[in-house]
């Protein structure tokens, strides 16, 4: 992850602000930063699907024709007053009617906009435009360098430990999906998924060989139906925390994943209910937690209630035949060859 340090002295500054102007808690603050981002996001697609509409000749309609002071470039000229009743009446029950139907409109149900000063939400705007233009000019590809500040921003998280979420190193993340070596064709689960760390570093693998040098995707994935797969069928993640799923599915979706199915699911309890479903588990389950041992589901093979046991047992029944996983949990790799003996 390469952040430049104009960008990474911005982020800090919205974190700043953000706490200065009482949202200090890290995961509140990230979703509000989130979704500021996703309308900019929004924004920008549709400006670009404008102007190569224009090229060509074709009609398009703005996904802002009904709405147009949700878009980012019309609030964005207002005064702050002006602009926090814009985006709090207008553009946040826009995104959270986006793409309906979605798992991240689901995601979206209960966002509530919690910025109540003028003035941070105008500077945050700000700050977040400095960032765009910036990341306009990287090298290294405007996607992948947006993904990168994203997930600095998230690091927040990791250094902080509130909430009791700790997000796992990068390099250990990238370590193990590399030993896994996830491919396209095969779906890729990450049972407690938190900010989908796992699963954007898999994404990322499965893309090197798509990749030339200057990071452009070739041709042999970019003109087939291989894409479509990847971006529709090939990332699925769970997490108890609605927090955590919000802030995953913008992680997924800042690095170009239309359609991660990320969902809001106990993966312990009686409810869930998944067998031999994926080829690839990636996860760092929670530690030094335990589940009711009335809602524990009765398709474990252990009698502990101790969470990171459960994690183990629950990845060897979601496995399918032959699939492959990489856990951060003492004897994980042993498991889940018997599981592959055992067929």
């Amino acid at each position: 992850m390469f952040v430049r340090e104009e960008i990474k002295s911005k982020i800090q500054s919205i974190w700043d602000k953000f706490w200065s102007g009482g949202i200090a808690n890290p995961l509140n603050a990230i979703e509000q930063i989130t979704a500021l981002i996703f309308l900019k996001m929004l924004s920008e697609k549709d400006n670009q699907k404008k102007r190569q509409a224009s090229f060509t000749g074709e009609d398009y309609i703005s996904i802002f024709e009904n709405e147009k002071m949700a878009n980012w470039n019309e609030f964005k000229e207002l005064d702050s007053e002006s602009m926090l009743e814009t985006v709090r009446d207008i553009a946040f029950p826009f995104i959270k009617e986006f793409n309906k139907g979605s798992e991240f409109n689901k995601s979206l149900k209960d966002l509530a906009f919690i910025i109540t000063k003028p003035s941070l939400l105008s500077e945050t705007i700000e700050s977040i435009e400095e960032i765009f233009s910036i990341l306009e000019e990287d090298t290294n590809g405007f996607m992948d360098s947006l993904g990168d500040m994203y997930e600095y921003l998230l690091s927040e998280i990791s250094s902080s430990g509130k909430n009791g979420q700790f997000r796992t190193p990068r390099h250990i993340i990238q370590m193990i999906t590399k030993l896994v070596n996830p491919q396209i064709g095969e779906k890729v689960f990450d049972p407690s998924c938190g900010t989908a760390g796992f699963l954007v570093s898999a994404y990322t693998h499965i893309l090197e060989p798509y990749t030339d040098k200057g990071g452009k995707l070739g041709a042999n994935l970019t003109d087939s139906n291989l894409w479509d797969k990847l971006s529709n069928d090939t990332f699925f993640g769970n997490d108890s925390d609605i927090s955590m799923i919000r802030i995953s599915m913008m992680n997924m979706m800042l690095h170009d994943i239309e359609n991660p199915h990320i969902k809001q699911t106990d993966t312990l309890s009686k409810s869930y209910n998944v067998k031999e479903e994926y080829q690839v588990v990636l996860a760092n389950p929670p530690f030094k937690g335990s589940i009711d041992k009335e809602d524990k589901n009765e398709d474990f093979t252990i009698e502990s209630t101790k969470t990171e046991l459960l994690f183990v047992d629950l990845i060897t029944r979601v496995l399918d035949i032959g699939g492959r996983c990489g856990v951060i949990i003492l004897m994980v790799y042993y498991l889940v060859v018997v599981k592959h003996i055992k067929h």
